[in-house]
């Protein structure tokens, strides 16, 4: 199957650029210079077919009154990953933008099943119930559900046991223990697995 593709590939060449070519025209006027590098660079273009459809699939899934929200955060996140001409790493920059920006989008909108979810309980008064889900994406994610909120999480260095950070947010869980704080400035909560 692999012989009769690459045969392919050869007899018609412009099939595989076509398949290289990120999910963006590259024939257009590019608006910087990290465009460009991502139409020269096969990984890079991968990644972004990638982001594409992880969009796409998340565009389908927001509510209608969640889609223009999800459309003015991707406008931001094109920027943010065309400032990556301002570092040293430019490769390294534009790809970990990749990774992170879909690893989000899978998660928040729940465009894979979790590889597991926690129930721990967290006193009170009154108790409350924190779950997390979590994601096997790159990097690692979770979904963080607690006192009515949820929160994006991402894998963040540990000691020990699994730590997820996000939005001034820490969810730490070692040995059927979660260790939460919800606030910057709030104390950190230990709650027990249910």
């Amino acid at each position: 199957m692999r012989a009769r593709a690459a045969a392919i590939l050869m007899a018609f060449p412009g099939l595989a650029l076509a398949q290289a070519a990120p999910s963006f025209d590259c024939k257009q006027k590019l608006t910087s210079s990290v465009e460009e590098r991502i139409c020269n660079d096969a990984k890079l273009a991968a990644l972004d077919r990638k982001l594409a459809q992880a969009y796409g699939a998340a565009l389908y899934q927001a509510t209608d009154a969640d889609k223009q929200a999800l459309t003015a955060e991707q406008r931001s996140w094109v920027k943010a990953r065309n400032d990556c001409w301002k570092v040293s790493d430019v490769p390294g920059c534009v790809e970990t933008a990749y990774h992170e920006r879909i690893a989000d989008l899978t998660a928040l909108y729940r465009l894979s099943e979790p590889v597991g979810i926690g129930h721990y309980l967290c006193p009170g008064p009154p108790a409350q119930e924190l779950v997390a889900a979590f994601y096997d994406t790159d990097p690692p994610t979770a979904m963080v559900d607690y006192a009515g909120t949820t929160q994006l999480m991402r894998i963040a260095r540990s000691g020990s046991g699994a730590r997820y950070t996000g939005g001034q947010r820490q969810f730490w869980e070692h040995q059927g223990v979660a260790s939460l704080q919800w606030s910057p400035k709030g104390p950190e909560v230990s709650c027990p697995k249910k």
